[in-house]
C-alpha cells in the first residue's frame, strides 16, 4: 500500500519521513526544489506533480498552507483516486474549507479526515504530534495505524471540521495567553522584578500556564524555550497570526464574542509587519517591553 504525502515543508517533510522510517511505500511531492530534496534523501520516493504522488496510492496525506491550497488539490486529484481511497488533511485551515474538502472526497466514494496537529517541528521530528480529529468514525478507524506513526495523542473531535474546529480554539487560547504572560514580565520590569522572581512566583501559582512554564517568553527561567535562543525555532509568529486570524473569521462566521483574541490578532499582526513571520511567537514580549 502507498502513502501519497503533498507538501514536505518543515512539518510534511518530517512527518513523511517518519512513515518511511515505519516501513511504508511514500510517495512524496513538493513544488520547493530544496524540500523535496531534503525529503529524498529521507527514503521518500519524490515524483514531479501531486497527481503523480497520489497515481495508485491508498493513502492521501496533505500538509499545506492554507484552505485554498487543500481544496485545489482535492479538485485536482479526488476524481482521478481509487474507489475508498483516504485523503488525510494534516493543515491548519478554515473550518468551511475542511467541511468542504471532506465532502469533495465522500461525494466521490472516499473516506476524510482532517487532523491538524499541535507540537511543532520538534513533535513533527520526533514523531510525538497531537492530532485532533474530525470525520466518521470510519474514517477516523482507517487513519489511526497511519497517525499512530507520527504522533502521540490522538482525540477524535466530532464529525468533519471538528479537528480544525479544536485547533483554532485551542491556539486562540495559546496566543491570548502568550500576550498575558508577555504583558507580565514587562509590567513585573517596569516595577523591578527580575524576570526569574516572576517566575518562581507565577509558575507556582495561580498565573502558571503553558506559555509561561514551557515556552517561557524571557530567556533565563526555562533554558529549552526559543527566548534563550533569540526565539530561533518553536512556532512561529506568523503562524500563530495565521491561526488566530482563523479563529476570528470563525468566530465572525458564527457571532462568538472573542475580544481578547481579536486584540491578540492586532497585537500579532502589529508585531509581524515590524519584526517579520519568522521568530517564535513568545519574542512579541519584546514589542510590549519596548512600547509599553
Amino acid at each position: 500500500m502507498t502513502v501519497a504525502f503533498l507538501g514536505l515543508g518543515n512539518m510534511g517533510g518530517p512527518m513523511a519521513a517518519n512513515l518511511v522510517a515505519a516501513g511504508e511505500q511514500v510517495t512524496g511531492y513538493d513544488p520547493v526544489a530544496e524540500a523535496a530534496a531534503t525529503a529524498g534523501e529521507r527514503g521518500v520516493t519524490v515524483v514531479s506533480s501531486p497527481a503523480a504522488a497520489a497515481a495508485g496510492a491508498s493513502v492521501v496525506i496533505t500538509m499545506l498552507p492554507s484552505g485554498k491550497h487543500v481544496l485545489d488539490l482535492y479538485r485536482e486529484i479526488v476524481p482521478a483516486a481509487a474507489p475508498g481511497t483516504l485523503f488525510l488533511d494534516c493543515s491548519t485551515i478554515e473550518v468551511a474549507d475542511a467541511r468542504a474538502a471532506a465532502e469533495l472526497a465522500e461525494q466521490a466514494g472516499h473516506l476524510a479526515v482532517d487532523a491538524p496537529v499541535s507540537g511543532g517541528v520538534v513533535g513533527a521530528q520526533a514523531g510525538t504530534l497531537t492530532f485532533m480529529i474530525g470525520g466518521r468514525p470510519a474514517a477516523y478507524g482507517a487513519a489511526e495505524p497511519y497517525l499512530r506513526h507520527l504522533g502521540s495523542r490522538f482525540v477524535h473531535c466530532g464529525e468533519s471540521g471538528a479537528g480544525q474546529a479544536a485547533k483554532i480554539c485551542n491556539n486562540l487560547i495559546l496566543g491570548v495567553s502568550m500576550v498575558a504572560v508577555s504583558e507580565a514580565f514587562a509590567l513585573g520590569q517596569r516595577l523591578g522584578l527580575t524576570d526569574q522572581a516572576l517566575f518562581d512566583v507565577a509558575s507556582t501559582a495561580s498565573g502558571q500556564c503553558w506559555a509561561l512554564t514551557t515556552n517561557c517568553p524571557v530567556p533565563g527561567p526555562v533554558p529549552g524555550s526559543p527566548a534563550n535562543r533569540d526565539y530561533q525555532g518553536g512556532f512561529a509568529s506568523g503562524l500563530m497570526l495565521k491561526d488566530l486570524r482563523l479563529a476570528q473569521a470563525a468566530a465572525e462566521a458564527t457571532g462568538a464574542d472573542t475580544a481578547l483574541a481579536r486584540h491578540a490578532t492586532e497585537l500579532y499582526a502589529g508585531f509581524v509587519a515590524e519584526d517579520g513571520p519568522a521568530r517564535d511567537f513568545s519574542a512579541i514580549v519584546t514589542t510590549l517591553r519596548e512600547h509599553g
